[in-house]
């Protein structure tokens, strides 16, 4: 896997066998768009309502906009899942609400356009940025929250490693409604043991 460090380029790129990650840009609009578009129905009943105006121009200038400035204070690192070969946009993944101090936590969400599931995309895409986040980025634990009846979300975080750790009573407002929602965890495999020293370099 090769990286580059979340902090200092735009050009922010995670490697693995099949995809790469890497930040968002204004560029990317109309790909973007397109994929969001013929995955609608796929994408919109696990999602927040998407407002009127979402596949525009002058909101996704918006969207990158948010994006840089997470980025930039460290609270958030989105990205686009993308074919090695074709360069396209496959998807997108997000590490969010990062917390430093005594928590060194963050949470993960992620999406893909309705053509590429079921080819393990989302779960090498998964993978990649858990390897990240722990080696690279020092983070303790990562968390994802999941719609209970999202099968194939479970399954993806399930096969990465995630361990349900309980349930969430009307936890997110999902297609403009509030749904439950089941959270996993992943702790950091060199933090695993109860009592474990933190490591030379590494942040508490």
């Amino acid at each position: 896997m090769i990286a580059f460090p979340f902090r200092g380029t735009r050009q922010q790129i995670i490697t693995g066998r099949n995809v790469y990650l890497r930040y968002p840009d204004m560029s990317d609009h109309a790909e973007w768009a397109a994929l969001r578009t013929e995955s609608a129905s796929f994408l919109r009943p696990w999602e927040p309502a998407w407002p009127d105006d979402d596949l525009e121009k002058a909101a996704f200038r918006t969207r990158i906009r948010r994006y840089n400035q997470e980025i930039a204070s460290g609270s958030g690192f989105p990205f686009f899942i993308c074919d090695h070969k074709t360069r396209a946009i496959l998807g997108g993944i997000t590490l969010g609400n990062v917390r430093r101090g005594v928590s060194q936590c963050g949470q993960i969400g992620y999406w893909i356009g309705e053509r590429y599931k079921g080819h393990g995309i989302m779960s090498e895409a998964l993978a990649i940025l858990c390897d990240h986040a722990f080696a690279q980025f020092g983070l303790h634990r990562l968390e994802a929250a999941c719609i209970p009846d999202n099968t194939r979300s479970i399954r993806i975080l399930e096969k990465a490693g995630f361990a349900r750790e309980g349930y969430l009573r009307s936890y997110l407002k999902i297609n403009g409604i509030w749904r439950d929602h089941v959270l996993y965890a992943r702790i950091n495999p060199r933090h695993e043991r109860v009592g474990a020293p933190v490591e030379q370099g590494e942040t508490v």
